[in-house]
């Protein structure tokens, strides 16, 4: 038996999260070396990495799609880099991962990658000269309310980078040299699986038969239900069929998508207690 409430944005995932982590960076400086490795070290040890490979001018399409990315991810990476402030890009993208950062398992791990956190913070020194261009572009606009609208988004550029500056990072100097491979395996073996900690699979028989292939339309049926849909699953039949096999396999197929997850075998011989 089962049983299936919806709301109408039943179209929509049902798990929380669609990337483990999030990259956000100056393609000019680092995508050819310390970003694209990190993404690799992180891709080889089994984690959902989002990284745009678009360094052309994108268009409003592709933006709210990196949007949704951030907010769909439970790590971002900041690498902060000589250009990265010469980018509006990589600043609202700066400005949605600030914004998101406060939701229930969310995590920013800042990398001031050869610029001292301390010119992020105040946009001085490394970052004067690219905040005085878009100064000027708000100088030059002649419409008061485009003026206003680059105002605004310049002191939410200000504001998201002190933030970011503000949080415990890692700072490797140009002076650093082989640094760079070492501090990304403490990335990827030490910080992020501090952050995601992997849930042990549930025990079952080390080969089992054909299991996989029977629960793949339950697996299916949970993966397309809404984001706020509750789902109840009801496996059916006599003792010794495999039932609580086939809940073991289900489980460990999609606990990972979840921030919150547990399993009760056997709940007819405890007592339960709702509190």
């Amino acid at each position: 038996m089962i049983t299936h409430e919806a709301s109408s944005s039943s179209s929509s995932k049902s798990k929380l999260w669609n990337y483990d982590v999030f990259l956000s960076f100056s393609g000019v400086d680092t995508r050819n070396g310390f970003t694209g490795h990190l993404h690799a070290a992180l891709t080889d040890r089994g984690y959902q990495a989002y990284i745009d490979e678009d360094d052309l001018e994108r268009g409003e399409e592709i933006k709210e799609e990196l949007f949704r990315a951030i907010k769909e991810a439970r790590i971002s990476i900041i690498v902060f880099s000589k250009s990265y402030a010469d980018s509006s890009w990589c600043l609202d993208e700066l400005v949605k991962i600030m914004e998101c950062r406060y939701k229930p398992g969310r995590h920013v791990l800042p990398i001031f990658y050869h610029v001292d956190p301390s010119h992020v913070r105040k946009q001085n020194e490394d970052l004067a000269q690219a905040f005085q261009k878009h100064e000027e572009g708000i100088r030059e606009e002649k419409d008061d309310k485009e003026r206003e609208t680059r105002q605004e988004r310049v002191k939410q550029w200000r504001k998201a980078l002190t933030e970011a500056a503000n949080l415990s990072g890692q700072h490797l100097q140009i002076t650093d040299k082989g640094r760079e491979a070492k501090l990304i395996r403490e990335i990827v073996d030490k910080i992020i699986p501090k952050w995601l900690p992997i849930a042990e699979e549930l025990q079952m028989a080390k080969h089992p038969v054909g299991i996989y292939t029977r629960i793949q339309d339950i697996i299916t049926y949970l993966s397309n239900a809404g984001s706020d849909v509750v789902c109840m699953v009801g496996i059916w039949g006599m003792g010794g069929l495999g039932k609580t096999t086939a809940a073991k396999a289900i489980y460990n197929k999609i606990h990972h998508e979840f921030q919150f997850k547990s399993f009760l075998d056997n709940v007819s011989e405890k007592d339960l207690v709702v509190s």
